[in-house]
């Protein structure tokens, strides 16, 4: 069997297991923040969105200035891939020393794990579209790049339709010109607010932020990868 046939195969298992049924614990939960936005005033909720807009704009064009200065060009799919590999590596081991530091500093610090987490969670997946061959200084790449964020940290209800998009994303691009922010910055706060609430507290912060944070990496390395290995099966 060749590379590109068992990356085939862990894609089709990675979409099975994407599109499964949500655990009754990961319902509840959701059912519970859903509720707890609902009582959150709309006025709220706007400026919530247009902070993490900006955030992510920000990291977006910070990120993008960043050169990943290895030669692709000349590599097979499965050297690329060894690269991605090492990459979410290295971007774990920061992403867990600043977890660790963060949490350890209590609340004030505590809260600054969030953009500076989004941050190199950013470069990652900018680092990761370079070695797979895409521009990120195209626009239409950064939106890619942000439905693939989107992805790795939707609830069932989205997932669907995102992974339908990536899918299909030759077609889909052209009728994309923006991002929808309320569902970005809910989806990901709700993925990650408890996480971050245990984070938070004295004693076991440190602990809780350089795991987490490692896991989270861990986890959008995952979807980052097959979400990426979609386009480049369909040019095999």
């Amino acid at each position: 069997m060749n590379y590109e046939n068992e990356v085939m195969e862990e894609v089709v298992k990675w979409k099975k297991q994407l599109l499964r049924r949500s655990s009754f614990f990961e319902r509840t939960a959701k059912k519970a923040q859903v509720k707890i936005n609902g009582y959150i005033p709309e006025k709220v909720h706007g400026i919530v969105t247009e902070s993490i807009k900006k955030m992510v704009e920000a990291t977006l064009v910070g990120s993008n200035l960043i050169i990943f200065n290895k030669d692709v060009a000349n590599l097979t799919f499965k050297e690329r891939e060894q690269l991605v590999k090492e990459s979410m590596k290295y971007f774990q081991k920061i992403a867990a020393v600043e977890g660790a530091g963060t949490g350890a500093g209590g609340i004030f610090l505590g809260m600054a794990d969030f953009p500076l987490l989004l941050s190199i969670k950013m470069k990652f997946l900018f680092e990761t579209a370079s070695i797979y061959g895409f521009d990120t200084k195209e626009y239409e790449e950064r939106l890619f790049l942000l439905h693939v964020f989107q992805l790795a940290f939707s609830s069932e209800g989205y997932r669907e339709e995102l992974l339908e998009t990536i899918e299909n994303w030759d077609e889909c691009k052209d009728e994309l010109k923006e991002v929808d922010w309320r569902a970005f910055q809910q989806e990901y706060r709700d993925h990650i607010d408890l996480v971050k609430m245990l984070q938070l507290m004295p004693g076991i912060g440190a602990v809780v932020g350089g795991v987490a944070n490692f896991k989270l990496l861990q986890h959008l390395g995952e979807y980052a990868m097959n979400s990426y290995r979609l386009r480049m099966l369909q040019k095999v």
